[in-house]
């Protein structure tokens, strides 16, 4: 049999995929240890509600320092897998150092969070040339690898709801072009089909939602949901930017800009059938997961 319990380390702790990939991989019976550079609130598998059984017990939480290998050798020590998700291509020695930790620690397998966008030739932006390198590197690293490769997460959306909540109003650069977006949820349970078994080493899997949505075909949805109407704005390009600005550094601003302008040229608007060939089910649709996040549309406490 190619599944086995096996000791996994999941990098990224506090951050979209992660945590929801330590519950599949506990429920699994797999041996956890859950790196970042800070440790989650809830560091049961469950989450704060959720059943708190024995098997939370077999799962290590590690501060790492991304910036110093010793603490990622310290993690990676007897590790199985690695799942690898990193997210400042401005510190590309976050990526180099995680690599030569797995190989200084003999792992036997790296899933990558990378992009769909790696595929795309016109795609030449900071971020997705950082992912093209970090892909490379890890093929060539001699250990046996994987690459996830998303489309954007729909949970992107929740930077809406501030403006939803006081003016009924969403924004973006380009209100009409689509992106066939998935649920974080549906990554999660991917991932941890793909560290459980030894048949993935050496494939890239392209994963995207069910259908290409628009920023006006999400706000409709919302609305219905909501049972309010709400308004998709189009913002100018230096809007948008400044927005962009306000959470990422220039450089990041910039390649998320190039994105929004490939989107617009029809570059994400592909399927794939690859979240369903792996976990056996369909795809989540954007209906669906805002139908299990609507909270975070209506209260105040809500955060991205």
């Amino acid at each position: 049999m190619a599944r086995r319990t096996r000791h996994i380390v999941v990098t990224g702790a506090t951050g979209t995929v992660a945590p929801m990939l330590a519950r599949h991989l506990a429920a699994a019976g797999h041996r956890l240890t859950l790196t970042g550079r800070s440790l989650p609130r809830d560091r049961s598998p469950h989450g704060s509600n959720g059943p708190q059984s024995g098997v939370h017990r077999a799962i290590r939480h590690l501060v790492c320092d991304y910036d110093r290998p010793a603490s990622l050798l310290e993690a990676f020590s007897g590790a199985d897998a690695v799942f690898v998700v990193t997210n400042d291509p401005t510190r590309p020695q976050h990526d180099r150092n995680i690599l030569r930790a797995a190989v200084e620690s003999s792992v036997g397998h790296i899933v990558k969070l990378s992009a769909a966008a790696v595929h795309d030739p016109a795609a030449g932006d900071l971020v997705t040339t950082w992912q093209r390198k970090n892909e490379d590197r890890i093929r060539n690293s001699g250990i046996p690898w994987t690459m996830l490769q998303p489309r954007s997460f729909m949970t992107h959306a929740l930077t809406w709801a501030p403006g939803i909540r006081s003016s009924a109003t969403t924004e973006a650069l380009h209100p009409h072009s689509r992106n066939a977006c998935i649920a974080p949820e549906d990554i999660a349970e991917v991932a941890s089909r793909v560290l459980g078994d030894d048949t993935h080493h050496g494939r890239s899997y392209q994963l995207t939602g069910p259908e290409a949505l628009s920023a006006e075909d999400q706000t409709r949805i919302l609305a219905g949901l909501l049972g309010r109407p709400l308004t998709c704005r189009a913002l100018s390009r230096t809007a948008a930017r400044s927005a962009y600005l306000r959470r990422y550094p220039p450089a990041m601003a910039d390649a998320l800009l190039a994105g929004a302008d490939r989107q617009a040229a029809g570059a994400k608007s592909a399927t794939t059938e690859t979240v369903e060939h792996l976990t056996g089910r369909a795809p989540t649709t954007f209906a669906r997961w805002a139908t299990a996040h609507l909270s975070h549309f209506t209260s105040e406490e809500s955060h991205v």
